[in-house]
């Protein structure tokens, strides 16, 4: 017989057997997920703000992440510093060579992300989950220019084309094997794109597939080589997190809507790889012909006078070689001398007594240009170095006149992108005359740069370091 509480409820001690088991079926999972907020684990991204650092993996090369004069650099390292300053953390970095080590660091809770010019496809997503594209790019066969079958896939039947196996690149060439292409495939184990690049670039390999971005940048350090034609449709870049990852992977793709709103990708973008597609193959040819023959008896002279100051001297020899071709004897019409084109006033401001002496010409020259620079601090580190280049090109009132007409423009007049739109706008009658120093050749001064920039790529180039130990000892940011 069913007995009842004081309070009117059924005792539960009363209840037949049977019923007392029903009850623990229904009621207890019940009573268990009731609590389950407390006892759900925390999320990655709760550890990662909890902790107050961030690790991502990625590659050590010249598109993700290496060391330039102690900093780390690289585009997916400087993209990865920005996404660890939008969650307000520390970025620390693991490297590693090919795609398995880094799905299987992900899985061992070694990294919270990969960041590594990983293409977005249905192969790679067996035990990870991609964010949104953050760059489009396509694939490209490059090979060296003098090999009468580079400029088409179709032309290319007998020849070997280069790989990585296991790459996006391998499996694309299958792809097109399957369709029908005479193709010849060679494999190698772990070989990153550029240095099969620069041995196609030596004749010793007969050409090689890369991405888009890959393919233009080494294109400056390896002027020997030419692109093809696109011979894959457009795909997209993006980072992997594990599986199930859902919180840490709606914050990145937050913060890629984010900093393409902003313009911050296009910046980070530009700084690595800006005006890549406007190469002149002579003028690069030159350049690299020249850095051998006329530059090194003032190499000496250069690293002298950037370490005075503070410089970079392989800045100061891209500089130079856009004043002067690394002649000493240069005289410019407008009355600019030597190898830094300095003018009368300039030398006479840094007590130069022979303009054309390198050893002056270089020092007053590297003297004036980290004034410039000093006088724009509080600006970030690479639009300072772009206003103050400007100054030496078109004079510092007319980079005052261009950061006036921004603000009038209601642009932020601290950003070279800022310049880069209103400098040549000074050429034009209806904004020069309102400016207190008149008429500037702006474009000139945009383009000075543009080819500094150029040809200070190049000789970085030359001084990458990679950095190969990283879980332990990598820079926090």
């Amino acid at each position: 017989m069913l007995r009842l509480t004081a309070k009117g409820y059924p005792d539960f001690k009363s209840l037949p057997g049977w019923v007392k088991m029903l009850f623990c079926l229904v009621m207890l999972p019940s009573l268990f997920f009731s609590g389950c907020e407390r006892m759900t684990p925390r999320s990655l991204l709760d550890e990662i703000l909890e902790s107050g650092e961030i690790t991502m993996i990625t590659r050590n090369d010249a598109d993700c992440y290496y060391s330039y004069r102690g900093q780390p650099m690289g585009f997916e390292y400087d993209l990865a510093k920005a996404f660890a300053e939008y969650l307000g953390v520390r970025l620390k970095v693991c490297s590693t060579e090919t795609w398995k080590s880094m799905v299987s660091a992900l899985q061992k809770n070694k990294a919270a992300f990969i960041a590594a010019n990983i293409p977005i496809t249905n192969r790679n997503s067996q035990d990870i989950s991609f964010s949104n594209g953050y760059l489009e790019i396509q694939q490209h066969l490059v090979a060296h220019r003098n090999n009468a079958s580079a400029g088409s896939l179709d032309d290319f039947g007998g020849n070997k084309i280069h790989v990585s196996i296991g790459s996006m690149y391998h499996d694309h060439l299958r792809e097109l094997k399957r369709q029908g292409y005479d193709l010849k495939i060679k494999l190698h184990a772990n070989a990153p794109a550029e240095e099969l690049i620069r041995q196609v670039a030596a004749g010793k390999l007969e050409a090689t597939i890369a991405a888009t971005n890959i393919a233009l940048r080494t294109r400056r350090h390896y002027h020997q080589v030419v692109i093809s034609e696109p011979i894959s449709s457009s795909f997209f870049l993006g980072w992997a997190v594990k599986k199930n990852s859902c919180e840490l992977l709606n914050q990145i793709n937050s913060f890629f809507e984010t900093i393409q709103e902003n313009g911050v990708l296009d910046e980070i973008y530009e700084q690595y790889y800006a005006n890549l597609e406007s190469i002149d193959y002579m003028d690069l040819s030159m350049f690299h012909f020249r850095l051998k023959t006329r530059f090194p008896p003032f190499k000496k002279i250069v690293q002298r006078a950037a370490e005075k100051n503070d410089l970079d001297w392989r800045l100061i020899t891209a500089q130079i070689y856009q004043e002067s071709q690394f002649d000493p004897d240069a005289q410019s019409p407008a009355g600019a001398f030597g190898l830094m084109q300095l003018t009368s006033s300039t030398a006479e401001r840094f007590n130069v007594k022979d303009v054309l002496n390198p050893v002056q010409n270089i020092a007053a020259g590297a003297r004036y240009l980290r004034k410039l620079y000093d006088y724009f601090s509080g600006i970030p580190e690479q639009d300072r170095l772009f206003m103050a280049l400007a100054a030496y090109n078109a004079g510092l009132g007319h980079v005052f006149d261009a950061r006036n007409l921004a603000r009038k423009l209601k642009l932020p007049p601290d950003k070279w992108t800022s310049m880069v739109e209103v400098l040549p706008l000074l050429e034009q009658r209806t904004y020069y005359k309102n400016a207190r120093h008149g008429y500037c050749r702006g474009s000139e001064a945009v383009k000075y740069i543009e080819q500094i920039m150029v040809y200070y790529d190049v000789l970085k180039h030359k001084d990458i370091q990679y950095v190969t130990q990283l879980p332990d000892s990598s820079p926090d940011v």
